[in-house]
């Protein structure tokens, strides 16, 4: 007959230790997500005319691509007041999508026209058009490469330079693909995305494309006595030097500087 093993006390707890870690590990690979909610921290007014697409924190001032056929406009916007201090607007027949700003330059996407725009930063001069075989969605980019999305569980890495693919990846909640993806944000080595029309943001971890965990910013505008164009969630901006995360929705009259707040 075998004799129980008997460990002494801190062996034990040596040994419970380890068994700890490894689960912890084990959770994490195997696909089990986190959870979050959210602190209100300010409010700012937004134009509620713009069908918000694209958004991104940079230098102090926010910028909005818009969209709509006949509507869509790259905005340089105030944070505190929301007024629009610079615009260009797009051609009649591009429905605006996603932006970001890489260096000098800042990139556009549209929806189904195959087709985006780059633009100095500065002066908002078209300096390139490029194009893509899929629909635009959202942008954002990892200091290496711009990454994007187009509405399907696939997450795409372009160089900034040529604006070709160089890798993709395929977003999953454990096995489950994860669609609609929408407007992007890079933040603190994760991808934050809207998922479309939900009220959730997707932390996604851009080497696997699993999803780590959701942003549950339920309750964020008081839909009630609102107008009928009033849409749904998406635009999200990070400001890294300070940490702040702004979120709005499309034709929303505000939009929110969030806290994230751990719920599990």
């Amino acid at each position: 007959m075998n004799r129980p093993l008997k460990l002494p006390l801190a062996a034990f707890a040596v040994l419970l230790a380890a068994c700890l870690t490894i689960f912890a590990l084990y959770r994490r690979d195997s696909g089990t997500s986190g959870a979050w909610t959210y602190e209100l921290v300010n409010t700012f007014d937004h134009d509620p005319n713009a069908f918000t697409q694209g958004l991104v924190f940079e230098d102090g001032f926010l910028y909005e691509g818009t969209g709509l056929y006949g509507q869509s406009e790259l905005r340089k916007v105030d944070l505190e007041t929301g007024e629009v201090l610079q615009s260009r607007k797009l051609p009649d027949q591009y429905f605006g999508e996603g932006i970001t700003i890489f260096g000098e330059r800042i990139f556009q996407l549209t929806y189904r026209s195959k087709t985006g725009f780059v633009y100095d930063k500065e002066t908002f001069e078209l300096l390139q058009e490029f194009t893509y075989p899929t629909e635009g969605w959202g942008l954002t980019h990892d200091g290496e490469n711009i990454i994007m999305s187009d509405g399907t569980p696939m997450l795409y890495f372009l160089d900034p330079n040529s604006l070709k693919r160089v890798s993709k990846v395929i977003v999953l909640e454990e096995q489950k693909e994860i669609w609609w993806i929408n407007e992007l944000e890079y933040v603190e080595g994760q991808i934050f995305a809207n998922i479309w029309p939900d009220d959730r943001i997707a932390r996604i971890d851009p080497d696997t494309g699993r999803v780590l965990g959701w942003i549950d910013c339920t309750g964020l505008l008081d839909r009630r006595n609102l107008r009928d164009q009033i849409d749904v969630f998406n635009g999200i901006a990070y400001d890294p030097n300070d940490g702040r995360l702004f979120v709005t929705g499309k034709n929303w009259p505000k939009l929110f500087e969030i806290k994230l707040i751990p719920t599990k």
